[in-house]
């Protein structure tokens, strides 16, 4: 079956030629025009990944992402304006996996969703029915489920991505460079701010109420996860 994009935006010329993009690579395209009908459509609909514009009527983006980030975990990649740098780091942060700055080329567009899509094709095929503990952070790479101290915790699938890289080896410092490898599966990375973005998010989510942070930054070099 043919990879299904949900693609949310109110200009109609930009929709025109998404569609158009994306068809003509075999994509299969529904379209939502404003934030509540995109959150509607997005949860109701088996899609492999939205395209998401920030400036949107009725809903911002970044509401619409958080919605559809609190029931799924469907990849998401922002579309955004240039001066849209507040916007971009709270989408980041409430669970989009990637933006791309308007204008774009639909080469770049493209491969960014292909990115995404192999990514996460690759993780399922590659960790199989495994379970990975590091202190009471529990990683269940099958069902991309994570639990802190034995609590459900809701993660991005970039975060998802991230913590499993770190818990591969608890202890050791991956540099900025290395996680942004793992998260694009390829040497052509992203955004190093992206990866802060994610990085700062996941922190939150899986430091222990009393204890460490657990998600430790080693300054000038990276990150890593201990047992704690």
């Amino acid at each position: 079956m043919s990879p299904r994009i949900l693609v949310v935006d109110d200009e109609p010329s930009l929709v025109a030629t998404l569609t158009y993009a994306l068809e003509r690579e075999n994509f299969e395209v529904s379209v939502a025009r404003d934030g509540e009908a995109a959150v509607e459509v997005a949860l109701s609909g088996a899609f492999d990944l939205v395209l998401l514009d920030l400036g949107l009527p009725k809903l911002t983006g970044t509401e619409v992402c958080r919605r559809i980030r609190a029931k799924s975990g469907v990849p998401i990649i922002m579309l955004t304006a240039k001066d849209s740098g507040l916007d971009l780091v709270l989408g980041l942060e409430v669970g989009a996996d990637d933006y791309v700055t308007k204008p774009f080329s639909a080469e770049e567009l493209l491969g960014r969703i292909r990115a995404l899509l192999r990514r996460r094709e690759l993780d399922r095929a590659a960790h199989g029915d495994m379970v990975r503990t590091v202190g009471g952070v529990s990683i269940d790479v099958l069902h991309d489920r994570v639990t802190v101290d034995g609590a459900l915790v809701s993660l991005t699938p970039s975060e998802f991505k991230i913590l499993n890289l770190l818990a591969s080896s608890p202890g050791t410092v991956f540099t900025r460079r290395q996680i942004l490898e793992h998260l694009w599966g390829s040497v052509h990375i992203g955004d190093v701010h992206t990866t802060e973005v994610h990085i700062s998010s996941l922190r939150r989510k899986i430091a222990s109420r009393e204890g460490p942070k657990r998600l430790l930054t080693v300054r000038g070099v990276g990150y890593k996860l201990i047992d704690a």
